[in-house]
């Protein structure tokens, strides 16, 4: 079933010039939260199992495959719609587990239990993969994906996750070069 999440659009509302599937989210949200996690313990004296933080990135969408992506403006429309998309989420996660043998559904089970400090990283990352994906298409001239950037922006900044800071002023730049570029930066 994991395998499908390749199958799942992401930004249904929007073109997107270089459409994302949930597979290509999920991995880039995993590279970030494990990046978020590393800086962390880096520059910010913080002790976080950046491996374990990457695994359950990398899994938060799942209930997705049964889901879809709901945009964001639909599922936090009311509060309402909100805990009401939490509880399908549930739903479609219990179903995924059951569709394990008894003997691997803890070792899952236990990729959707998070520490606060884990489910800010990942939050962070999300958002933060979010933002850069807008970027890459405004980079392409798709005006679409402006509001949404500056959006994700605020909330992103308004989140004062100190690895997000760091790796948005550090990195976020890069995202927005070309590869020759990329390559020519020193070691």
């Amino acid at each position: 079933m994991a395998f499908r999440m390749k199958y799942i659009r992401r930004w249904g509302l929007m073109y997107a010039v270089v459409p994302e599937s949930l597979s290509t989210h999920s991995l880039e949200v995993a590279l970030c939260a494990h990046a978020l996690a590393l800086i962390g313990n880096a520059r910010f004296g913080k002790s976080y199992d950046a491996d374990r933080v990457a695994a359950k990135a990398l899994y938060h969408d799942l209930p997705e495959i049964f889901t879809g992506d709901i945009p964001t403006p639909v599922k936090y429309y009311s509060r309402e719609s909100h805990e009401a998309y939490a509880s399908v989420e549930e739903a479609a996660l219990a179903r995924l587990f059951a569709m394990l043998p008894e003997e691997l559904r803890g070792s899952y089970e236990s990729l959707f239990c998070y520490t606060p400090e884990e489910r800010t990283l990942i939050k962070a990352a999300d958002k933060l993969c979010a933002l850069l994906k807008c970027r890459e298409e405004a980079h392409f001239g798709n005006a679409d994906f402006r509001e949404a950037e500056k959006a994700l922006l605020a909330s992103l900044r308004e989140m004062r996750c100190a690895e997000a800071d760091y790796f948005l002023d550090t990195f976020g730049e890069s995202f927005a070069q070309p590869i020759d570029t990329l390559l020519k930066t020193p070691r």
